[in-house]
């Protein structure tokens, strides 16, 4: 029915959308302070850009893409992720070129997945991503982190758990991948289809199984099989994370959805789920046509940050007041607050008036509504006076200004 809104879908309306402008200003003002610069890629790419940088056996690309044929019947899809996109842009606009490095980025807008919509999961969600390129020095791991976790708190998400792993680089996941497909050979008829399925296109897939969890709890991990390099990584991301205060935990079993994901993955958990999920993914860009270029970055759901401080009761610092209503009593004095109320407005001030002809009595009840400091009242004797009575909202205190000094005095006041 076109007046009900898509399956998976939301509106948000005004006296909710401000939480959402809160929580993105922390998450831009949080990407400034540790210079990162936003990008913004198109709502959807070719469909071979999601199989091949997300991973043809991803749930993702398998089960939740909106694809569909344009008129050049070129198949494209609706962006389900930030990632991809924004390493193709890193690649097509020859990012890696630039003389400061590495490339900082982070991005904030809708992505779309076609799932069966439930809390904190819709077809249709926000996301804020963040991708640094340019070097695989385990520091760079540790400020990723650093970040999210800051924005998190800031925002304030409380009991915060931060947990890490390995996943290892092309030398080494090989030889763990047979030895994970030989664990699992006698077993396949205890686990689910979901878990079939990854066996022979990527085993490790299975250690990340919500359904079969009970039956993983035996299965070699990747951190007892590591190279030399992957080892000393990790070590040393440990080591920063220490240096920096911040509390984790090694969790073996994180392994991530994509394909893309080598070294370092990670997942930052509140209340048992998931609000921030990411790694390294060091061949990802030469797999979409770039340079040998390393990369990490997360990817954090908007929509379950804002379900998650409701969850826990927090107040967000959301100031929705006016700095002065005016009320207007008679025709001439209507006429003239048009002029002034623009006047206030260009001054800086959020101002509002009465466009329903109403009485005094209503006005004065719309101002309060509105939660307005101030409330100038403007009666066509006044302005034949060439002044303005102003009211204290929350005092009550009454004063007399001359409409020549009024805006000035507004000004005064807010400080």
């Amino acid at each position: 029915m076109f007046t009900s809104k898509p399956r998976g879908t939301y509106d948000i309306l005004p006296g909710e959308v401000e939480k959402w402008q809160f929580v993105e200003k922390v998450a831009r003002d949080v990407c400034r302070r540790f210079n990162y610069h936003e990008i913004r890629t198109p709502l959807f790419e070719h469909t071979e850009l999601f199989a091949r940088g997300v991973g043809e056996t991803t749930d993702i690309v398998a089960k939740e893409m909106y694809t569909f044929t344009d008129r050049g019947d070129r198949s494209l899809t609706l962006r389900p992720e930030g990632t991809a996109g924004a390493v193709r842009a890193f690649v097509e606009n020859k990012l890696y070129g630039l003389p400061q490095q590495p490339t900082k980025l982070y991005y904030m807008g809708p992505m779309f997945r076609y799932e069966r919509p439930q809390a904190g999961r819709n077809r249709q969600f926000v996301q804020f991503g963040i991708e640094a390129l340019g070097t695989d020095h385990p520091s760079m791991d540790a400020e990723i982190l650093a970040l999210a976790m800051t924005f998190l708190a800031e925002v304030g998400v409380r009991d915060l758990s931060l947990e890490i792993n390995s996943v290892g680089c092309p030398e080494c996941r090989p030889v763990y991948r047979e030895q994970l497909k030989q664990h699992f050979a006698g077993k396949l008829h205890e686990l689910c289809k979901d878990c079939n399925e990854r066996y022979d296109r990527n085993p490790m897939r299975i250690l990340d199984c919500k359904v079969d969890t009970d039956k993983v709890a035996d299965a070699p991990v990747m951190l007892d099989h590591l190279c030399e390099g992957c080892k000393t990584h990790f070590e040393q991301l440990q080591g920063y994370l220490k240096d920096a205060n911040i509390l984790f935990t090694v969790n073996p079993y994180i392994v991530r959805g994509l394909d893309y994901y080598t070294k370092t993955a990670f997942e930052i958990i509140v209340d048992g789920a998931t609000i921030i999920g990411g790694g390294r993914y060091n061949g990802l860009v030469s797999e979409l046509g770039g340079p040998e270029t390393p990369g990490i970055g997360f990817g954090c759901g908007v929509d379950r940050v804002l379900i998650t401080l409701g969850n826990q009761n927090v107040e967000l610092p959301i100031d929705q007041t006016l700095d002065a209503f005016v009320v207007t009593l008679g025709e001439a004095a209507d006429c003239k607050a048009v002029s002034l109320v623009h006047e206030m407005r260009v001054a800086g001030l959020a101002v509002e008036k009465d466009y329903l002809a109403r009485g005094m009595k209503a006005q004065l009840k719309a101002a309060d509504r509105l939660g307005a400091k101030q409330v100038v009242i403007l009666g066509d004797d006044e302005l034949a006076q060439g002044i303005a009575n102003v009211k204290d909202m929350e005092t009550g205190e009454q004063v007399t200004m001359f409409l020549n000094e009024l805006v000035q005095k507004l000004q005064m006041r807010k400080g």
